[in-house]
């Protein structure tokens, strides 16, 4: 059994981790081999909740075994490494493909107890092969796959090591598991007909070896195809690895979509079913109107009948009363007794008491036609508010301020009572005496200047302060073309000209020429507001520093701002100058509705 040394390869004994010989190799339950430290480190990098994987086969282990120095095999290493530094070549001819080459520079004592005189130059001795072939069959399992080859980067392809196969062996090399082909059913190369048995890194293709040893690619960079393979081989897993968790979130993301699509598709039948109920109602109660608008003229008319009926009966009465002294006057005028025509005479004679029927006349309302008129008015405004409806709907939609459900039945069980303070408004401001009403006068009022009191800037705070908590007011703003309403810090300078921002201590919602809305931040930030509000809702939430604006009627968020209180807030409220009374209108705080 003289086997040449060139057919001991130094990819049976390489870690596939560092791609170096064995350092106190360990064994997996799969078979494997690799470097204690190696595979300890591969093993500690890991998630320990998805198990433990083979770095080659990737079988998983869900608790990491206990490995042990595979004693044999480090033997085994320990003597491949031995014969591996032997110098002197024997028979003039290297092993190629980095086989290990057998010399007799320094002969090992088993080897040399081994060599005899017959032994041919290039072989290995038959009894050091068999120790060898033993040993690696116990600790290898039949049909597993070869060990990972050997780093690329330190096989170097000289001309001197790449000569061609033995003539007792062209295709066909030993390794300590026993025989195996190197080329068999290896493509041929298209130029010198040989296995591809390299792959060129330079160009990035299999190669044979003539091509590496007088071909085009003489000088490149090349390592064996099968070692280049194994670690594409390895790539290729992490690769699918990946590929699987990116189908997995593009699957989760599948579902979302479609749950979506169903919340879509219901919210859409609850907003027809409730479309159509509340135009039901509205329609329903055009009708009720209908009908009350008609008893109305009906009722006028009824009475206008009455009247006119109990007139008609009063002239008839004195008709009748005129038509008997008439009749009596006729009879006296043809009497002969002169007697009784003197003493008739007088009464018959006397004008009779009558009513002066001149001024007397039958009138009503609705010969004037202001039922109709009325009633056409509020219908066109009617109309028209109901031709803004689609447009306010798709508004909504598009708005990202506008909520998803009634803010009203979120913040008004926070409602508050708010009082205005009187000795905090400007001299031209005029309270009510309940403080829950003020407006902007002619002139100024004949008041104190005490410190509390704004003198420059006409506006007012409330009585009550918030250092925690939640709150929420409402104030009936009306037609005014220019107001100001939000929350001020008690230390806030009151004399003089003031900055109004956040960072002075006022948080309010502006309007200015009837359409300019703006939250006074620094700079301004200008509000688009599709439905004119006549009554704004404010909410304060202090903790979480949130100050909210709503449009009440329309149940419609128009600004939120988020910013941090750090003192005690007041309500704050500014009618702004009349105008010369074009915005005399005052502004009310009114008292909240209850949940329904």
């Amino acid at each position: 059994m003289a086997l040449p040394a060139a057919f001991l390869s130094e990819d049976q004994f390489t870690c596939s981790i560092c791609l170096e010989v064995f350092n106190n190799p360990i064994s997996t339950p799969c078979g494997h081999s690799f470097c204690q430290a190696c595979i300890s480190c591969y093993w500690d990098g890991g998630d320990g909740a998805k198990g433990y994987q083979c770095p080659l086969c990737k079988e998983s282990f869900r608790q990491r075994p206990e490995l042990h120095v595979n004693r044999t095999l480090k033997e085994i290493t320990e003597q491949f490494k031995q014969l591996s530094t032997a110098e002197v070549p024997m028979g003039g001819r290297g092993g190629g493909g980095g086989g290990v080459e057998i010399t007799n520079s320094r002969p090992h004592p088993d080897l040399h107890l081994a060599l005899s005189a017959t032994q041919r130059p290039g072989e290995m001795p038959q009894t050091i092969f068999a120790e060898m072939i033993s040993r690696f069959q116990q600790i290898t399992s039949p049909g597993s796959p070869p060990p990972y080859p050997s780093n690329p980067q330190r096989q170097s392809l000289n001309s001197d090591r790449l000569d061609p196969p033995p003539p007792y062996s062209p295709s066909r090399r030993y390794t300590l598991s026993g025989a195996c082909d190197s080329s068999i059913n290896l493509p041929p190369c298209s130029i010198h007909a040989r296995g591809l048995e390299f792959f060129c890194h330079t160009d990035n293709t299999c190669v044979c070896r003539l091509c590496v040893e007088t071909g085009e690619h003489q000088g490149h960079h090349v390592s064996p195809a099968r070692r280049e393979w194994q670690i594409k081989k390895s790539q290729l897993g992490n690769a699918e690895l990946e590929l699987k968790d990116l189908i997995c979130v593009r699957e989760r993301k599948v579902v979302d979509i479609q749950n979506s699509l169903l919340e879509i598709q219901a919210a859409a039948e609850r907003e027809t079913d409730g479309t159509v109920s509340v135009f039901t109602k509205l329609i329903t109660s055009l009708e009720w109107c209908q009908a009350e608008v008609l008893e109305v003229v009906e009722m006028n008319r009824r009475a206008a009948e009455h009247r006119a009926q109990g007139l008609l009966r009063e002239l008839e009465e004195e008709i009748a009363e005129l038509k008997r002294r008439s009749s009596s006057l006729s009879q006296l005028a043809l009497s002969d007794d002169h007697i009784m025509c003197l003493r008739k005479f007088p009464v018959l004679s006397k004008p009779p008491h009558a009513k002066d029927w001149s001024i007397v006349c039958v009138q009503s309302e609705l010969t004037t036609g202001i039922i109709l008129r009325t009633v056409n008015q509020m219908m066109e405004r009617f109309g028209e508010e109901i031709q803004k409806l689609p447009k306010a709907c798709q508004h909504a939609l598009l708005d990202p301020s506008v909520p998803r459900s009634e803010p009203k039945r979120r913040v008004q069980e926070y409602a508050a009572n708010i009082t205005l303070d009187a000795s905090t408004a400007h001299q031209r401001l005029i309270i009510s005496e309940d403080g829950k009403q003020v407006h902007c006068g002619e002139r100024n009022q004949p008041v104190p200047n005490n410190p509390e009191r704004f003198d420059r800037v006409v506006c007012v705070l409330a009585h009550q302060g918030f250092n925690s908590g939640r709150h929420y007011w409402e104030v009936e703003v009306g037609e005014k073309t220019d107001w100001d309403l939000g929350v001020a810090s008690r230390s806030v300078n009151r004399k003089g000209k003031i900055t109004v921002s956040p960072a002075h201590g006022y948080w309010f919602l502006s309007l200015r020429d009837q359409t300019e809305y703006a939250f006074r931040s620094e700079p301004s930030t200008s509000l688009t507001v599709g439905l004119r509000p006549c009554r704004i809702g404010i909410f304060v939430d202090y903790d979480k520093g949130l100050l909210s604006f709503y449009n009440v009627e329309a149940r419609v968020l128009i600004y939120t701002f988020s910013d941090h209180f750090s003192d005690t807030i007041h309500a704050f409220f500014s009618p702004c100058t009349n105008k010369s009374g074009r915005n005399e209108a005052p502004l009310t705080i009114c008292p909240v509705a209850k949940t329904e």
